[in-house]
């Protein structure tokens, strides 16, 4: 091995127990009673048979996906109803459709519209908290009774402020805020299916 690939090692073995480093000290920051009001929401809702809304942007969006996944399906046991969630982010014929013919900042709040009701759930997705898509998907879902929820980071945005109840994930790095999102999603989903 080269002297450069000896260093090169060296800064990346470095950079990544940073990284994780990092990570288990926000992981312990994490409000953990807040967690636990967003799984006993979603428990009422499945009981009640209210829908559940959820919504971001590129890596949020993603984690919106894959928390409808495992809401929907991996929730799912014999005798108990079961959630019914859905992603806005999965239908991108629509989505296309709302930005072309109204504006990208309306593609949520456009389909939250005729759909969202008193008593359903909208969580949005917004590691900055202050995407204007998920803001106005918000205010369209509290204007119509729905318990509204935020996932966020950094000091939380705009978002902090107009959701019933917020996590916000305490650090500053995207991927490590998106890192834990995502990894709520499955602390959540895993509490559902006990």
């Amino acid at each position: 091995m080269k002297y450069n690939q000896v260093a090169q090692t060296s800064q990346t073995s470095e950079r990544i127990a940073a990284y994780l480093s990092d990570m288990q000290g926000t992981l312990s920051k994490l409000p953990v009673d807040e967690i636990e009001r967003v799984v006993n929401l979603l428990h009422e809702a499945r009981a009640q048979k209210k829908r559940v809304f959820l919504f971001g942007n590129g890596g949020s969006a993603a984690t919106a996906s894959h928390l409808a996944c495992d809401l929907g399906k991996g929730t799912n046991r014999h005798g108990r109803p079961r959630l019914r969630v859905l992603a806005l982010t999965d239908n991108v014929p629509l989505i296309s459709a709302w930005a072309n013919d109204s504006s990208y900042e309306d593609i949520f709040a456009q389909q939250l519209q005729e759909q969202v009701e008193p008593g359903d759930i909208a969580i949005g997705i917004s590691a900055s908290g202050k995407s204007p898509n998920v803001l106005n998907g918000v205010k369209v879902a509290r204007s119509a009774g729905a318990i509204t929820v935020g996932l966020t980071g950094f000091e939380g945005g705009d978002l902090r402020s107009l959701v019933d109840l917020c996590i916000i994930v305490p650090e500053n790095s995207i991927d490590q805020v998106e890192d834990i999102h995502l990894m709520l999603g499955h602390v959540i989903a895993s509490c559902l299916r006990s």
